[in-house]
């Protein structure tokens, strides 16, 4: 067994040893991503699982642990670490818990703190914490981030963005249904085999299997027909995760609604901009300015390539990251960065650009910034345009699950007249069909992966 260490501070550390004997327990949030890089560590040689429990209970448990003024997503997530080991599932001497810390100026960056001081309030004092962060806020010999393991886990992500966004625009229009459930579990195990046999990251490899997917996407046999499009905007967490949002996807999709959820790229990409733009607004090193400049131009990089594979097959493509940037000038400044920021604003703003004008707004309890940059914007944006529909949803222990649906439904309402209006006026042998976005393939950059 392995023997447990401490560093001065007394954190429990995880240790070398620890990597061979102990299950390492992963929050979810993004379904399809989050398997894909699960199965990354796995190929590391880390025992990873990802917790997949729903239900109120998680939250009644992380409201047990940890103060009932943090953020709704530190609920969650913690609730759910700690309702995994209370299950007698797992070897609670034999098991390690993982959760990100970007170091910034959210309240994410502590809770990991907040995560260890419930293990010791619950009794799980000797289970240790794995900090994931790129900030070198914390280190343990048994767990490392390696360029290539880096780089596999970007492929993840693409990918995973790619088959979200393809799964949502064809799964309401599929005429056998389960096709596009199908696809998901089949690229999701050829996904972890390709990264698993040291291939599937290098540029021209990202584009052969983003492509390949798009073209089993498009494959599938579809009917198009008049449905209510939303868009699905907030706090990453609870824009993601079903656990945060109570199955918003899912119910939207019950509704006969088409579900636009802007991708993860767009996030890691407004993180890296911030540090460009904090050069730009109070100076600083020139040297590490480049560096981030290339990671920029490597992020950009890999956004093209998700373009080109979904206007090759046809699908509407994602918005350029610098296009979303570019709408919200003149309404809210590049320095709201805290969260989601700016670009939460500027996703709205995407989204009723792109056709999707009727929005659900998620916004988690304790979540400033995204009250600032949703809630707060909404007025602002329909000013900008008036075919906004947004209905901004507060998601917290206390909030009746039956009252977010009802206030969705009402958006709903409104967006049904709407759509009705629409098909109304196309009449005297106007094809109601919609007409596809033709955008032309987009050149490859300077950029090098």
């Amino acid at each position: 067994m392995a023997e447990l260490v401490y560093d001065k501070t007394g954190r429990l550390l995880f240790t070398k040893e620890m990597k061979k004997e102990y299950t390492i327990l992963l929050p979810m949030m993004a379904k399809i991503h989050f398997t894909i890089i699960k199965n990354v560590f796995l190929h590391y040689g880390y025992k990873a699982e990802l917790l997949e429990t729903e239900g109120p209970e998680i939250a009644q448990v992380g409201l047990k642990y940890v103060h009932n003024d943090t953020c709704y997503p530190a609920i969650l997530a913690i609730g759910q670490f700690i309702h995994a080991l209370q299950s007698g599932k797992y070897d609670v001497e034999h098991t390690a818990l993982m959760i990100t810390q970007t170091g910034g100026g959210c309240r994410a960056s502590n809770y990991i703190h907040l995560l260890r001081k419930a293990l010791v309030k619950a009794g799980f004092e000797k289970v240790p914490v794995i900090s994931l962060n790129m900030s070198g806020l914390e280190k343990n010999s048994g767990f490392k981030i390696t360029i290539p393991m880096l780089r596999r886990i970007a492929a993840g992500g693409l990918y995973g963005d790619l088959i979200m966004n393809l799964d949502n625009q064809v799964k309401p229009y599929e005429i056998n249904k389960g096709d596009s459930a199908a696809l998901i579990e089949k690229w999701t195990n050829k996904l972890t085999d390709i990264l698993a046999s040291g291939h599937g990251f290098t540029r021209k490899e990202l584009a052969e299997n983003l492509d390949s997917i798009a073209k089993d996407y498009s494959e599938i046999k579809i009917k198009r027909t008049p449905k209510v499009k939303v868009g699905i905007v907030g706090e990453i967490y609870v824009k993601y995760s079903s656990l945060g949002n109570n199955d918003l996807e899912k119910f939207l999709y019950d509704q006969d609604c088409e579900v636009n959820l802007p991708g993860i790229l767009g996030f890691a990409m407004f993180k890296v901009d911030n540090r460009l733009e904090d050069y730009k607004l109070y100076g600083g090193s020139k040297a590490k300015y480049i560096v981030v400049k290339k990671l920029m131009d490597y992020l950009t990089d890999l956004e093209t390539l998700v373009i080109n594979s979904q206007v090759k097959y046809g699908f509407r493509p994602i918005t350029r990251y610098e296009h979303t940037k570019s709408l919200v000038k003149g309404i809210v400044g590049y320095g709201s960065k805290m969260g989601e920021g700016w670009l939460l604003t500027g996703e709205m703003l995407e989204l009723v650009e792109c056709g999707f004008e009727n929005i659900v707004c998620t916004q988690p309890f304790g979540c400033l910034p995204n009250h600032i940059n949703g809630k707060g914007m909404i007025r602002k944006i329909k000013q900008h345009d008036d075919r906004a529909n947004i209905v901004a949803i507060d998601y917290d222990p206390g909030a009746p699950r039956v009252n977010q649906e009802n206030r969705i439904k009402l958006m709903l309402a409104v967006a049904k007249e709407n759509l009705n209006k629409s098909e109304s006026t196309n009449e005297a042998g106007k094809n109601t069909k919609p007409t596809p976005i033709k955008v032309k393939p987009i050149k490859k950059t300077e950029a090098t992966v």
